[in-house]
């Protein structure tokens, strides 16, 4: 989405959204997304309407939408060659109830940081303040003479609405009547001074100390305590707050991830398990750790940056994870650095594969690979025999499944192997 105009704090233009086609699944990205779709859906009078105003929003139908409190206002292009004025209106809050809100959302710094990393908590959006809207919360008009609620035009309107509050949350806090800037403001505001109430609060600790005189008393000093055991995992870091111009929260957090499961195995074990790792496969390491599905705005931009600060591109930095997680260093050592096995291990596989009933797969270095280009098996320096898989006739392999000793069970679970 391109970046929004701002005509003033109170006041958020957006431009077009291109057509897109329809793949059959929910049109927001987001819960609160979802949630304001909801809203629309379900105080609608007419399917069909529903249905077709959903269609003029995939097709591009809807100009600039521009955001005020309360208000939502675009064209939306119908059958007529002239476009008609569509508005849709939602009760901004009053003094009492941003009070309330805003009270919830100073509570935890994390509501803070989730805000500003464009994410909406659901914790926030439950906090006794109708943030999202309800069926017929949302008041749809349109200066077409179709009469119903909403007509098609509206409707349109309404689902590219949900788009916007996909990209940013901060839009429905403007349509509930306040601006980023001023949010912001005020949450920081009310962070600072619960800070210093309960600093404030605090009785001051005694200091400890002796008589200097004491101090140099020959004396026999006690054994010292046995060391306490070591936990049994690393805790997790707290939420760290975003500042402007401070660092990224979301960094911070990978940081302080890392470091305490690092001290931890160092502590349990002796030994650190990334100090011999070089800075690619350390970068790879890291970015293995993130969650393996639904690549989030604040993952997406940590790949970007591991992958700028080793001279790679974002794809192959993902190829790099999908290695890492298939068998870590070793895994990815298989993908980046071919080998000449020795007789032996290697030999022993083809015929392993034919007796499988498999076709006979091509040699290349440690490579085995289907004749049909969309399989192939790759032999590690640890013995273990990796899986990939390719579209046919395209070099674009990826790791798949689970190492194994046994070239056949390696391809265990993958489609087709046995296909001629």
């Amino acid at each position: 989405m391109a970046a929004p105009t701002r005509d003033g704090e109170l006041r958020r233009t957006f431009p077009a959204f291109p057509s897109r086609t329809a793949n059959g699944a929910g049109f927001a990205g987001t819960w609160w997304g979802d949630a304001w779709v909801t809203a629309l859906e379900e105080g609608a009078l007419d399917a069909a309407r529903l249905a077709r105003g959903r269609g003029y929003a995939e097709r591009g139908h809807v100009d600039a939408i521009t955001v005020t409190p309360g208000l939502v206002l675009a064209y939306v292009q119908g059958s007529r060659p002239r476009p008609y004025r569509v508005q849709v209106r939602l009760r901004t809050f009053a003094d009492a109830e941003w009070e309330r809100f805003l009270d919830a959302a100073a509570d935890r710094p994390g509501h803070i940081a989730a805000l500003l990393d464009k994410e909406m908590p659901q914790s926030l959006a439950d906090c006794g303040v109708p943030l999202l809207p309800g069926p017929g919360d949302l008041d749809p008009r349109c200066s077409c003479p179709d009469s119903g609620h909403p007509c098609k035009h509206a409707a349109a309107l309404c689902y590219q609405t949900a788009r916007l509050l996909d990209a940013d949350p901060f839009v429905l806090l403007l349509l509930r009547g306040r601006g980023e800037r001023d949010v912001i403001d005020a949450l920081s505001r009310l962070s600072a001074a619960r800070t210093a109430r309960a600093a404030r609060d605090r009785e001051p600790e005694p200091l400890p100390g002796m008589r200097a005189g004491e101090a140099v008393v020959p004396r026999a000093l006690p054994l010292l305590p046995a060391p306490l055991p070591p936990p049994p995992h690393p805790e997790q870091p707290p939420a760290y707050p975003a500042a402007p111009g401070g660092p990224d929260p979301f960094a911070l957090d990978q940081l302080a991830t890392d470091a305490a499961a690092r001290a931890h195995a160092l502590l349990t074990t002796g030994r650190d398990p990334v100090a011999r790792l070089t800075l690619w496969q350390d970068a790879v390491r890291l970015a293995a750790a993130r969650p393996g599905s639904g690549l989030t705005a604040a993952t997406r931009a940590l790949y970007s940056s591991l992958a700028r600060a080793t001279g790679r591109t974002t794809a192959e930095l993902a190829r790099a994870v999908a290695a890492w997680r298939q068998g870590g260093p070793a895994g990815l050592e298989v993908l980046e650095d071919p080998w000449d096995p020795p007789a032996g291990r290697f030999d022993r596989a083809r015929p392993l594969l034919l007796a499988a009933d498999l076709p006979a797969f091509r040699p290349w270095h440690n490579h085995l690979t289907h004749p049909r280009g969309h399989l192939q098996l790759r032999l590690g320096r640890d013995h273990l025999w990796y899986a990939y898989e390719s579209e046919p006739g395209q070099d674009d392999w990826w790791p798949r499944g689970t190492p194994d000793p046994d070239p056949v069970g390696a391809l265990t679970g993958l489609d087709g192997p046995d296909t001629p």
